[in-house]
């Protein structure tokens, strides 16, 4: 990028006296440029006219003239992001940011955050890592699962810990819980303003059901197929209540068939690289329209060094400031993830069930939860497994552990920080542990746990947690061995009660007995946090620890402050 260039060739220039007026001559100048002599000449000429500098030369070859600065690199960086953001050209406006971090933070501080541009709102995250591909059957971080649910839309949406309607408007079943039709709402459009065809859905949900994962999630299935154009037939082979809510599932929101980055939700992807994802509002998504004309990600690593104070692996900030200015964020909402990190021992013939529960009881009297090196703020030990369904604590006295445990664990940090805390705590009592780290974020299908006697993991609960609980010992791998030996059945049992209550019922029974029984304990929740700059209005937690991206809103610049507190919403 030919302004960028210009830039860069000035930044030289003014790094030799750090902006201090100097004395050079054209030829020592064209050095420090790598370029030719007259080139320069026309440099200066420009740079003169566009008020950056002046120069007074003196006649003849060699001769020394006076440089002096009137703006600095930064100022120019700033101008120049500023033009580039104004013309819709934020992937090019990425090129400028090439810089350190302290100087990044001051240059996008004004940038970050809620915007107007050009008549429209827009509001601009910085983001410390790449995304993955938004792939509803493949995606593991809470960031992509909760983007997914912004591009994609399903046959039915979670909301408020229940299901409703979402592609479709309304569902019934026979009196057998077997046969199932689901009514499409009218004039549905994909995102490239093609129509929603049922045909098109028929056939992502048989793509679904023959994947590893949707094979298991929607196991009960026989048959799909399209009666109508805005209907959807879906026969069981065992009647299955929680059909709603298994087709709400990340594994079921429905991409285009032919083009996987075009879906039919809320929000249009139409930026995806490893610097910038870029979301546009869809004018004719088929529920409330969303506030904010565009979303973008500004994927800026070198902006989270934890020395500058802007860290957010965890809470989510959606504006950033220089350490000591970061006060003028607030923080509108923070809550307790449902979602927790487990630990669950695996009973075998070296492992006996009165040892497991053992283990259970020492990590709980032990403390060492509340014990870990971590950020002040950042977790809280489990005593609920959902609200209301307490934790219970183990009476058994301690027994012998086995001489040798190994311990499998994935991502988060935080288990790797429990992982260690826990070598010391088992060597007290006699038993070496092995801890073997998996790089990922959730078990996959090709994580080999044969040979794990305790493994811990990470639980995402977004909406739906009686569901999403049930879902998790249907189908995670960690839960294989004794889904064969013991879940199956109860599993089956629940999913058949056509009523809400005895199912919830039934689901808590269920984990109180896994938990009584030593093969689960919840070690600790996540404190999610969203932080905003001033102008930044509907920021609300959603059940994965972001915000509901429908809800923001930002006040015209001729009316951000003329109501102080900000207007509440009209019910």
């Amino acid at each position: 990028m030919r302004e960028l260039h210009r830039v860069n060739q000035f930044q030289r220039l003014w790094q030799l006296s750090h902006g201090e007026t100097q004395r050079l001559s054209v030829a020592a100048m064209a050095q420090h440029c790598f370029c030719s002599e007259r080139h320069l000449r026309t440099l200066l000429r420009q740079w003169q006219d566009a008020g950056w500098l002046q120069w007074r030369g003196e006649s003849g070859r060699g001769k020394q003239g006076e440089l002096t600065f009137l703006v600095s690199p930064e100022q120019l960086r700033q101008q120049l992001l500023t033009q580039q953001l104004d013309a819709g050209e934020a992937v090019q406006a990425l090129q400028v940011l090439d810089l350190h971090p302290e100087r990044l933070v001051k240059l996008l501080r004004p940038l970050m955050g809620g915007q107007w541009q050009k008549q429209s709102p827009v509001l601009r995250i910085p983001y410390y890592r790449a995304m993955e591909p938004l792939r509803p059957l493949q995606l593991t971080g809470r960031a992509e699962q909760h983007l997914a649910r912004q591009v994609f839309s399903g046959l039915t949406r979670f909301r408020d810990n229940d299901v409703e309607g979402d592609l479709a408007h309304h569902w019934q079943h026979d009196a057998s819980g077997r046969d199932w039709y689901f009514w499409l709402r009218p004039q549905l459009s994909w995102h490239n303003d093609e129509p929603v065809q049922a045909a098109q859905l028929v056939e992502q949900l048989q793509q679904i059901r023959h994947s590893p994962r949707g094979a298991r999630l929607l196991a009960a299935i026989e048959q799909i197929e399209a009666p109508h154009p805005l209907a959807i037939h879906i026969q069981l082979r065992e009647s299955d209540y929680w059909l709603p809510q298994r087709l709400a599932h990340q594994f079921c929101l429905l991409p285009h068939p032919e083009f996987a980055d075009i879906g039919s939700g809320p929000w249009k992807l139409t930026h995806f690289t490893a610097e910038m994802v870029r979301l546009e509002s869809h004018a004719r998504w088929h529920l409330q329209r969303p506030l904010i004309q565009r979303m973008e990600y500004w994927i800026t690593p070198q902006l989270f060094d934890r020395d500058l104070g802007t860290s957010c692996s965890h809470p989510v900030q959606i504006a950033i400031g220089d350490p000591d200015e970061l006060g003028s964020l607030r923080p509108v909402d923070r809550s307790i993830s449902l979602g927790f990190c487990y630990l669950t021992p695996r009973i075998s013939a070296n492992f006996s069930a009165e040892q497991a529960q053992s283990l259970i009881a020492l990590i709980q009297r032990s403390g060492v939860i509340q014990q870990l090196p971590l950020d002040e703020g950042l977790i809280t030990p489990s005593h609920e497994l959902l609200p209301g369904w307490p934790v219970p604590r183990a009476e058994r006295e301690t027994i012998a552990l086995p001489p040798t445990l190994t311990l499998h664990y994935h991502l988060p940090v935080e288990l790797h920080v429990m992982a260690q805390a826990l070598i010391p705590l088992l060597a007290q009592h006699g038993c070496a542990l092995t801890c073997i780290f998996h790089d990922v974020k959730s078990w996959r299908d090709d994580s080999d746990l044969s040979e794990a006697d305790v493994v811990m993991g990470d639980r995402l609960i977004g909406d739906a947690p009686l569901f999403t609980l049930v879902n998790w010992l249907e189908n995670d791998p960690v839960w294989q061995p004794l889904r064969e030996q013991v879940l199956q059945t109860p599993l089956s049992a629940i999913a058949q009660q056509p009523d809400a209550l005895q199912r919830s019922e039934l689901t808590q029974q269920l984990f109180q007995q896994l938990m009584c029984d030593g093969h689960l304990l919840p070690l600790f929740n996540y404190r999610y946090q969203v932080f905003a700059p001033p102008g930044v209005e509907g920021i609300q937690l959603n059940s994965l620890g972001w915000f509901d991206f429908i809800r923001a809103w930002i006040p015209p610049p001729t009316t951000a402050s003329a109501v102080q507190p900000a207007s509440e919403p009209v019910p």
